[in-house]
């Protein structure tokens, strides 16, 4: 639950905007936030600009350091995932202005997609509310390790091999459902793979899956609900082990999370009728949920975060790290 957001004084009112000139039309985003920071008595904007080498998170940094009471990140998912690091624990809050293909953590809480104006008045007038960020530490083929700051959902296995298969002219042009073309591209090549896991202190267990998802979110493009009581305020993490056989296999794990998830599951009727027409055949999805994962590989395999290509690791530690990152939200 958020508090909503008192109007700052003049004196003190300064806020940062953080955006990827690649992403966003600049000349829109500035006259779009400097009319809602003055409508909201915010004095002062300050502006900064990513580039390859900071994604944001620096910058993001240098903001709160500067005195930002407010920072807004404008780009695509990577430019919030990285302003989102930069902030993490600082108490400071985050607006979004999302204007990228996927916009995962704008649908998750609600925000306008792919318009300023509309995320701008909400940036600077909205409620704050704390919500859990998912922190991986994935160890590469040569046994360095990294950490990643991740908002709403990570993989690997198919989801990854997917969006390294999606082509990048064909995402600009009809955004997500390029991803469509992308797992249709990497479904034959996808084979199963083993993998150690274990969540928090229980016991380990080996499998072979093609694919595991760890998530803080549920929703993705399309109001597709892969993993639907994933929750950002719950201090824990959800996983999905997906286990299919074949493509008639994939199908069902495909009418699982498009129909079941999504749909039936909204309703007591539709949860009877789930739990009804359920069959050991047709759990190609296991569930499960923790505030850590430990996961190894025999090989190295494509990472996902956030929908980004984060390439290939023998090794995660996955964690939640509870209330971490305030956002501002619709009041």
């Amino acid at each position: 639950m958020g508090l909503v957001t008192p109007k700052p004084s003049p004196d003190r009112a300064q806020a940062a905007v953080v955006y990827n000139p690649v992403k966003v039309d600049v000349a829109r985003l500035k006259r779009a936030v400097e009319a809602a920071a003055a409508a909201e008595g915010w004095a002062r904007l300050e502006w900064y600009e990513t580039t390859e080498e900071d994604t944001g998170k620096l910058v993001a940094r240098e903001a709160v350091d500067a005195g930002a009471t407010l920072v807004l990140a404008a780009g695509g998912d990577g430019t919030v995932r990285a302003v989102a690091s930069g902030l993490r624990d600082t108490g400071v809050a985050m607006g979004l202005i999302a204007s990228g293909t996927g916009n995962l953590l704008a649908r998750n809480l609600g925000l306008p997609l792919n318009s300023p104006a509309e995320a701008a008045a909400i940036a600077f007038s909205g409620t704050d509310r704390a919500i859990d960020l998912a922190i991986m530490t994935l160890t590469r083929p040569d046994e360095t390790d990294e950490e990643h700051v991740f908002l709403v959902m990570a993989g690997l296995g198919f989801d990854a091999a997917m969006i390294a298969s999606t082509n990048p002219t064909l995402k600009k042009r009809v955004g997500w459902l390029a991803y469509v073309d992308g797992g249709m591209r990497a479904l034959p090549k996808i084979k199963p793979f083993r993998i150690r896991y274990q969540i928090e202190n229980r016991p380990e267990h080996s499998v072979h899956l093609s694919q595991l998802l760890v998530a803080n979110c549920a929703s993705l493009p399309g109001n597709i609900e892969v993993i639907p009581d994933a929750d950002m305020e719950d201090g824990l993490l959800d996983f999905a082990v997906m286990q299919p056989r074949g493509f008639f296999g994939w199908l069902l794990v495909w009418r699982r999370v498009t129909w079941e998830n999504s749909v039936l599951r909204r309703s007591a009727i539709g949860r009877a009728m789930i739990k009804a027409t359920a069959s050991n055949e047709e759990r190609n999805v296991t569930y499960l949920r923790g505030a850590d994962i430990r996961v190894t590989m025999e090989s190295g395999h494509e990472i996902e975060l956030d929908g980004d290509e984060f390439g290939k690791a023998i090794a995660v530690h996955v964690h939640a790290d509870p209330q971490a990152l305030v956002v501002r939200v619709p009041a």
